[in-house]
């Protein structure tokens, strides 16, 4: 017998708030959390702006300062998101505690890893020689160990396993972690994304491979779904929600916040960073994530967080893909936005990020804009909700994200 899956708490760090309250007050009143970079000298870079986390002390999630010195930031951002989720759960996994440890786990991915630390170390090598890498350098780095540190502070000791699959990352860990609740082998599962990717590398290598937004205009940088896109604008944190099946949940008077209810997972198969042009596999992974939540396009009111990273050939082909997955008509009945145009793109983060967007955007009835959206592009010509935030009783909400490589991941949302 399948269970069903409550969302009991969420979490953020990221360029639009460090909190839930704050974070969907600047998404629902369409404020931009792109900003230029301060972090480091752009100088000769391609690209000058970038969705930086702003305001952020690990103290006030309980964080020490040891911690923070001997980690990477993709990790302190994780644990920062966790730790806020964990506690509107209400979770405790201690003895005495309202769930086994041994039926909590973490499902927290990473696109690339400790990206800042291997600049770090790769310029002490190159500068001093080997003896000074540091001896913490590959236990920061790897990209599983913003899960381990999530599972050591709550005492997870039920399965830990932490996704990479680009910028699909948040969403396919979202995704997983639903299925191992459904199937019985989790009670509760700590899930989503994290990255801290702004370092001159990173900006040099996606920007050389022509994916990034080269304006220098933080206000109109990122441009989801509009004729003037040219690229999209990195950026940096972490989305974490806890999972837990619903009866767990009800038993120990947890508050649901909503349900996820479906979950999609196809490939491309296709090519290294392009999608495939004509939508048909991304379709089938939003067909799939439908089929599983029981979508019915003539009862349900249906709000998609697109893709939407403002690449020329992404937003077409997502187009494409909602049309063949719902239908013309259901396509042009559903309300579609791109929040990217508003935090950039998280990478392995942006999954969790716009998780925690569809569940409140159910829960309040609010369908986030796309900012900027002035010229919309005539190939992609479905609602995307331009600039301003819009009502309407929604009652299933889905997630999408598409990674370099050709992986592609679905969630679905349901209010409770």
């Amino acid at each position: 017998m399948t269970k069903r899956v409550a969302v009991t708490g969420m979490g953020i760090i990221s360029p639009s708030g460090n909190d839930i309250i704050t974070f969907w007050d600047n998404i629902t009143h369409g404020r931009n959390g792109i900003r230029r970079i301060t972090r480091f000298k752009t100088g000769e870079l391609a690209a000058s702006v970038a969705g930086e986390v702003r305001d952020f002390n690990p103290a006030d999630y309980g964080i020490e300062p040891a911690f923070t010195r001997k980690q990477d930031l993709f990790s302190v951002y994780a644990v920062a998101a966790a730790q806020q989720a964990v506690l509107q759960s209400g979770l405790d996994a201690s003895e005495g505690g309202n769930i086994d440890p041994f039926r909590l786990g973490v499902y927290v991915g990473s696109g690339i890893g400790g990206f800042p630390s291997t600049f770090k170390e790769i310029e002490k090598m190159i500068s001093n020689g080997p003896r000074w890498v540091s001896p913490l350098y590959v236990p920061t780095m790897i990209p599983n160990m913003a899960a381990a540190n999530i599972a050591m502070r709550h005492k997870a000791f039920g399965p830990c396993l932490p996704l990479g699959s680009a910028c699909a990352t948040g969403t396919h860990s979202i995704g997983e972690a639903y299925r191992e609740i459904k199937h019985g082998y989790a009670d509760a599962i700590i899930a989503g994304g994290t990255e801290s990717p702004l370092i001159p590398m990173a900006i040099a290598g996606f920007a050389n491979a022509r994916t990034l937004s080269p304006s220098d205009d933080p206000d109109y940088a990122c441009l989801p779904f509009s004729a003037d896109r040219e690229g999209f604008v990195i950026a940096e944190g972490a989305g974490v929600l806890v999972l837990e099946e619903m009866e767990h949940a009800k038993a120990r008077g947890a508050v649901i916040l909503g349900e996820i209810c479906g979950y999609g997972n196809t490939c491309d198969a296709f090519h290294m960073t392009a999608p495939r042009p004509d939508g048909l596999t991304q379709g089938e992974a939003i067909r799939i994530a439908l089929e599983e939540a029981g979508f019915d396009s003539g009862r349900d009111k249906l709000y998609i967080n697109a893709h939407g990273t403002g690449t020329k050939i992404n937003d077409a082909c997502e187009t494409r893909a909602f049309k063949r997955a719902l239908g013309e008509e259901a396509a042009r009945k559903a309300h579609i936005s791109s929040t990217k145009s508003m935090t950039g793109h998280g990478l392995g983060a942006a999954g969790g990020f716009e998780a925690i967007v569809s569940v409140l955007a159910l829960r309040d009835g609010i369908v986030p804009p796309t900012i900027n959206l002035r010229n919309q592009d005539p190939e992609c010509d479905l609602n995307y909700t331009p600039e301003k935030a819009v009502e309407d009783k929604l009652s299933i909400a889905i997630s999408d994200s598409l990674g370099f490589g050709g992986h592609n991941a679905c969630i679905a949302f349901r209010k409770v």
